[in-house]
């Protein structure tokens, strides 16, 4: 009994026939002169020769390559769709005037082997409502024009040259002279509207997403263009781009949990990075000035839409600002950022409970007093607290009846962070400034001169989403030691959190470290406002996904 194959199977024999053939199916190059958006653009408003004309004598214009995306036949004519990374375009083919290269030669038609039939394949090219079928027996040759038909699927790759002219409905088309065969597809792709639609499967299968979602794909493209804006801004404004460790023996510059890893070399445990922040600060030891970094941070900490394990961010130092010359940077740098690229100032931006509302990003900023704004809404005076008052702080704030999880092990330092969160930061609507810290909030910042209990630091807040921090930066090596010594007892009583010390830092700094400011932003949490996203997976080509538990992936049902 004949066992019915399935697509997959069909397709991986259409590559035994191929090679039979002399068809390499998976080619080393191809000559792409245009991309398929430079042939719209070139030819679109052209007058064009008729179609009848072309096909009895026909031209080559454009040589191009990209995917098959749909294809159709009407007897002495087909008619299919190239997708590049540009654009797509509407090829015809003439059963009397096409050719296949092959092995830098064009062929009319290729030789089959013995037994093999010209008509036969799996019909897999139409895409519609054909079951798929092994190639059957018999014939001795197949042309070119079939081959294009009958061995070429959705989702394969194929170069291909000829003239450009319009349809009878006025659709830019190359009529295809020749072609050549690139790559097979063993998978057949999803169907435009019915495939590949399950939120999950985009995120592990995000280069199908990008295929068949062409906003999924103008999203990235975007991402690439905030990216090198950034870098333009940076270069234009002075700074200097550097690359800092990932692996390091110390997980410091913020407060959070490490990600360790074992370095088998050394034989000791090492941790990903959690900022840049700390080698960034020893380059200014080293006579840099104005330095930036783009790159990737770790932290071991929950998921959730507006957080990542790993993510993306910017550090810069600038040497003899502060935090007030940094705010206004900031505000230059968005201006920079939305002018470039074209961008609205008002965008709809949702916040964490999805609640959607419109923000103006046109500058200056509002400032809003951290200390101050959490003490009223809240009722707690958080500049009387120190790092020895967690219990009583703790005890202050259940006596309002605010709660968070967690709360029992967290230091003072969390216990603020979690109680501004809670309290405060739903209700900013921004862009907003947020500034004036307690001082046990931020170890690597500056005290402020004015104000013992306070450090140079803003925030700025976009409808309750943190985009960026930056500081005044502490650069006294002795009031770094002693606040890393605070934070070490913070730790050790249970505060994953707390930030680690770092004895190279603090030397580095004991070798004389300039006055300057720094600024960190979380690329993904603006990139997720400016494309309208809700989760910043979105923003991600490739998210960290957990291995599936049913064992090997496949499309096969």
């Amino acid at each position: 009994m004949n066992q019915q194959l399935s697509e997959r199977d069909v397709r991986i024999e259409k590559i035994s026939k191929m090679r039979n053939m002399g068809v390499v199916p998976f080619a080393q190059s191809y000559d792409k002169t245009h991309a398929i958006a430079q042939i719209i653009e070139a030819y679109g408003d052209k007058t064009l020769r008729d179609s009848e004309e072309i096909i009895s004598h026909p031209e080559i214009q454009v040589s191009t390559a990209g995917r098959v995306t749909l294809y159709r036949t009407h007897g002495k004519l087909s008619f299919a769709r190239l997708l590049d990374h540009s654009e797509q375009i509407q090829l015809m083919f003439h059963r009397d005037n096409c050719s296949l290269r092959i092995n830098g030669e064009l062929k009319t038609s290729i030789p089959l082997t013995k037994g093999e039939d010209p008509q036969s394949g799996s019909g897999g090219s139409s895409g519609e409502g054909t079951s798929p079928t092994p190639p059957s027996e018999g014939g001795s040759e197949m042309t070119a024009y079939k081959f294009m038909e009958k061995m070429v699927d959705m989702g394969d790759f194929i170069g291909v040259k000829g003239e450009v002219f319009k349809t009878h409905k006025g659709e830019l088309t190359i009529f295809v002279s020749e072609f050549s065969f690139l790559s097979k597809s063993i998978r057949g792709l999803p169907e435009k509207y019915h495939g590949l639609s399950d939120q999950e499967e985009l995120y592990r299968k995000r280069y199908l997403d990008m295929t068949m979602n062409p906003e999924t794909y103008k999203r990235f493209l975007f991402k690439s263009k905030f990216y090198q804006t950034l870098r333009e801004f940076y270069t234009k404004e002075g700074f200097i781009e550097i690359q800092t460790p990932i692996l390091d023996n110390a997980a410091s510059g913020a407060a959070a949990k490490p990600f360790i890893t074992h370095h088998n070399d050394f034989d000791i445990d090492v941790y990903l990075r959690i900022a840049f922040e700390t080698s960034l600060k020893k380059a200014t030891v080293g006579r840099f000035e104005k330095v930036f970094e783009i790159g990737q941070d770790f932290r071991n900490e929950w998921s959730d839409p507006s957080h990542l394990q790993e993510f993306t961010q910017v550090e810069h130092y600038a040497v003899y600002w502060n935090y007030e010359d940094n705010m206004r940077f900031t505000e230059k740098m968005f201006d920079y950022i939305f002018d470039s690229m074209k961008l609205e100032r008002r965008l709809k931006v949702k916040d964490k409970d999805g609640i959607e509302k419109e923000v103006d990003f046109t500058t200056p900023r509002a400032r809003i007093d951290y200390a101050k704004g959490v003490s009223e809404a809240s009722g707690i005076d958080i500049t009387k607290y120190g790092m020895e008052d967690a219990d009583t702080l703790r005890k202050a704030i259940e006596a309002k009846g605010i709660s968070f999880e967690g709360i029992e092990d967290m230091s003072t330092v969390t216990l603020i962070d979690y109680l501004y969160k809670k309290v405060l930061r739903p209700s900013l609507l921004g862009p907003a400034f947020i500034y004036n810290y307690p001082v046990i909030m931020q170890p690597l910042a500056r005290v402020s001169d004015t104000d013992t209990g306070i450090v140079e630091q803003f925030q700025l807040l976009v409808n309750g989403r943190e985009i960026c921090k930056a500081y005044s930066e502490l650069v006294d090596p002795l009031l770094q030691q002693a606040n890393f010594d605070k934070q070490a007892a913070a730790e050790a009583a249970g505060d994953d959190e707390a930030t680690s010390g770092d004895d190279t830092f603090v030397e580095a700094m004991e070798y004389g470290m300039p006055p300057q400011s720094g600024f960190g932003m979380g690329l993904e949490r603006i990139l997720a406002i400016l494309t309208q996203q809700d989760n910043l997976r979105d923003v991600v080509m490739f998210p960290l996904m957990k291995p599936r538990n049913e064992g090997k992936d496949t499309d096969e049902e």
